[in-house]
């Protein structure tokens, strides 16, 4: 199957959050692939498509979500959160939430906005000033300064596999071992224990799907024109009909033949 056709069926919803994001990431996937030095196998292309569509969302989740209620904040970092009253002052305060859990690390300045400016973005949610400045290093673009690059449907291919090979995961994908793979994106390190992985069984599931629809055979990536049939015509408008003139009466009919008359002899 054409990798388009492949990631529009299991992407259905990738064009909700980045209009055109499905036929940015097919148009540039080829040139990403080859500038990277992955090759274009249905076994390490469904290794990157999985690890991608599990971190994105299939293309719904572009951008890390901080929106959380305070009880759950407790579930999802308890050693910074350990009571529900600690966590209330946070909740539902992405700005807040970013800064409070991101800030002075991973390369984040401290006392600055850099854990929210950093959060997480695009194919491989790429987090924290240092991601962004490996990237930056990796792509050419001044994600830095403009972190919302990496969701640009030109550049959300290039930026998700820069990352993926700048993490070390090309070298498990090769050899088919996706804990491995995931360990590297997911921790930064590799992992005996699965589960520290972040969404390890979704990872797996979404590789068997790449798999089984991108098969054996050589991955056609060529993109086929759409033509784009402009909108049916709108209906004629309806005619409203005309109401009759009142019936006169039969005074009115009289006068109305006298006047009649009287013309004539004029």
């Amino acid at each position: 199957m054409a990798f388009i056709n492949t990631l529009y069926n299991l992407w259905p919803n990738g064009d909700q959050k980045v209009r055109g994001l499905r036929d940015g990431i097919a148009a540039t996937a080829p040139a990403v692939f080859d500038q990277f030095k992955v090759p274009r196998t249905p076994l390490v292309v469904s290794h990157v498509m999985a690890q991608i569509s599990h971190e994105c969302g299939a293309g719904h989740d572009v951008v890390e979500s901080l929106n959380y209620s305070a009880e759950r904040m407790t579930e999802v970092w308890p050693g910074r959160f350990q009571t529900i009253a600690a966590a209330a002052p946070y909740a539902h305060d992405e700005r807040a939430l970013g800064i409070k859990t991101y800030g002075g690390r991973m390369g984040n300045r401290p006392n600055t906005e850099d854990g929210y400016t950093y959060r997480g973005r695009g194919g491989s949610q790429v987090t924290g000033r240092d991601g962004y400045a490996r990237l930056e290093k990796a792509t050419g673009l001044p994600v830095l300064d403009n972190p919302d690059l990496v969701l640009d449907p030109q550049y959300f291919m290039l930026c998700a596999v820069a990352d993926f090979v700048a993490c070390g995961c090309l070298p498990f994908a090769l050899q088919d071992d996706v804990a491995g793979v995931s360990s590297m994106l997911n921790v930064g390190h590799l992992v005996t224990d699965t589960r520290k992985i972040v969404g390890y069984a979704e990872r797996v599931a979404w590789l068997k799907k790449w798999k089984d629809a991108l098969g054996s055979g050589p991955i056609d990536f060529a993109v086929p024109y759409v033509q784009i049939e402009p909108p049916p015509k709108p209906p004629p408008p309806t005619p409203v009909p005309v109401p009759p003139a009142p019936a006169q009466s039969a005074w009115g009919s009289f006068f109305a033949a006298i006047l009649s008359l009287f013309k004539g002899n004029k």
